[in-house]
């Protein structure tokens, strides 16, 4: 079977040059919005469950159709993994039974990580695997590292991995977590071998695409 899965392309030649600036201001004009009444609903179902499981906590945000999600919950069977994506579509196809050790939850990650935090939550792990780049320079605020939720998302703490198909997504993330936390990020490239966690992660490794993994270590705040 050939995979012929697009690069990403940019009209950036390197990192934004108003990132620092947009990271700033996400430090200094927390995000206001409301949250969503769904998001409200389907949090307060997860802290349920999260509460009866009495297991360490692991997020996969963005988790689309939820495969990561059911292996992350094997490879970490001791924990409780959840997996949050908006699109209700992308959770309802069937992807075989869910593990007991796993949840998928339909929210809006900016709602659902602000819950997250005001509920005390201390991930041990979290994962963003292959987030939407938005490649285009006008694009920046729509990148997680361009996005007033930011600081919200590095404050939850705990081992934060990010994989992405574009190098500069992952250099711009590192450059935003060292502004908001003064910790550098461990970037690398990575290879899997038919192990891949996401259905992206296996089109793009077969289209002979570079996978990058970030990871750093992050304190509760």
């Amino acid at each position: 079977m050939q995979h012929n899965s697009r690069t990403v392309t940019s009209n950036q030649p390197g990192p934004h040059q108003d990132l620092a600036r947009r990271v700033n201001r996400a430090l200094t004009h927390p995000l206001r919005k409301p949250i969503a009444a769904h998001t409200q609903g389907n949090f307060a179902l997860a802290a349920e469950w999260l509460a009866s499981r009495q297991a360490p906590l692991i997020l996969d945000s963005g988790c689309g159709v939820g495969i990561s999600t059911r292996q992350l919950a094997a490879q970490f069977p001791a924990h409780a993994v959840i997996g949050v994506d908006r699109s209700e579509d992308r959770l309802g196809r069937d992807h075989g039974k869910l593990p007991d050790n796993a949840l998928l939850v339909r929210a809006d990650l900016v709602d659902f990580w602000r819950l997250a935090y005001q509920a005390g939550w201390a991930p041990e792990y979290h994962f963003l695997l292959y987030p939407n780049p938005y490649p285009k320079s006008g694009q920046l605020k729509m990148r997680w590292h361009g996005h007033a939720v930011l600081p919200t998302l590095l404050a939850l703490g705990g081992c934060l991995e990010l994989r992405s198909n574009w190098s500069l997504y992952v250099e711009e993330f590192a450059l935003a977590v060292a502004q908001v936390t003064g910790k550098q990020a461990a970037v690398t490239e990575i290879a899997p071998k038919d192990d891949y966690l996401t259905p992206f992660e296996a089109k793009y490794a077969r289209s002979g695409q570079a996978l990058w993994r970030l990871c750093v270590d992050l304190e509760r705040k």
